[in-house]
């Protein structure tokens, strides 16, 4: 309070040009304050009242008055413009650095899209491949198979695309789901260890959960599994079915085989895969036998035999080339 009466008295001096370079000073640098706004106003109220109330002996002195009231109304004018002008200023300035920080995280953002690659593995006949994506997660690709993946994963979601067969070690990251897209349904998981059995030409596809949980996405539906559940969904039918079985998953790995109620014509396709050879069926006979049994590296000839045992499908062998018939 003693400070604004102090320069009230300065300003008055100021007015009538009677002041020191020193109060000049210090005045004007209390007056960038908002705070001294009131004592402003306060001050040409009372200069103007002054001017009009005032009894004056001359006309001379009346004029100053008003004179005085006109000036110190025009500086304050003044200042409120300056200081609107600088706060107008601070504020454009203040979104500019907003906007350019919020836009150059977009620009980044827009460059690392710009900048993604995308990189695709895949594996022959008879072959398996290991392979290291951007975050750690570890896969297996099994025969005839495909994977497409980003260098690196920027999104909401690590998205990859599988064509075949994967066993997969999903690096866990609760907040970046990671997603295996296939032709016919899409996985996903937070972190867990499953395969994935989806080749576009067979007419069963599957999901085998090791570890963890994995969601199913189909196009019309969608389920949930556990560790040691599967589900076979059969692609011409629609229909699925989900089971428990305490057993390995994906005995491939180790060059084993196993069908479970799995259509022949799906089997010759994992046995071509498998085995590099070309299997034909018979013309005129009908093949919808299902297959049932495990087999741990055994050779084409073995399996073929276990097959002509439980089914009663014969085969004949010539070269690479397998001819099955009844």
């Amino acid at each position: 309070m003693k400070n604004d009466v102090t320069d009230k008295s300065i300003m008055r001096r100021y007015l009538d040009d009677m002041y020191t370079q020193e109060e000049a000073r210090g005045l004007l640098s209390r007056l960038k304050d908002d705070i001294h706004a009131p004592m402003l106003d306060e001050l040409a109220t009372e200069v103007w009242k002054e001017a009009a109330m005032e009894e004056l002996s001359t006309g001379m002195e009346r004029e100053k008055y008003k004179e005085e009231a006109r000036r110190l109304l025009k500086r304050i004018e003044h200042k409120k413009r300056t200081w609107f002008r600088r706060i107008a200023l601070t504020v454009a300035s203040a979104s500019a650095v907003v906007l350019l920080i919020f836009g150059g995280i977009n620009l980044l953002g827009y460059m690392d899209k710009r900048q993604i690659s995308y990189l695709e593995a895949s594996t022959s006949y008879g072959e398996s491949r290991q392979i290291r994506l951007p975050d750690g997660t570890q896969l297996i690709l099994n025969s005839c198979s495909r994977v497409r993946y980003p260098n690196s994963f920027v999104e909401d979601e690590r998205q990859i695309e599988l064509e075949g067969e994967a066993y997969f070690q999903v690096q866990r990251n609760e907040k970046q789901p990671f997603i295996v897209r296939t032709a016919r349904f899409d996985v996903r998981v937070l972190g867990t260890c499953f395969d994935v059995k989806a080749y576009s030409s067979d007419e069963v596809v599957s999901v085998d959960v090791e570890s963890g949980k994995v969601q199913v996405d189909l196009p019309e539906a969608m389920m949930r599994l556990q560790a040691k559940e599967q589900v076979s969904i059969n692609t011409l039918s629609g229909e699925y079915s989900k089971r428990r079985e305490e057993r390995d998953v994906a005995v491939w790995r180790k060059g084993g085989l196993r069908f479970s109620s799995t259509p022949v014509r799906d089997v010759a396709k994992e046995l071509e895969r498998m085995y590099n050879c070309r299997i034909t069926f018979a013309e005129g006979q009908e093949f919808n036998n299902l297959i049932s049994g495990e087999h741990e590296n055994k050779s084409l000839e073995a399996v073929l035999q276990s097959m002509e045992y439980t089914s009663g499908i014969r085969y004949r062998k010539e070269g690479n080339h397998i001819f099955l018939f009844k």
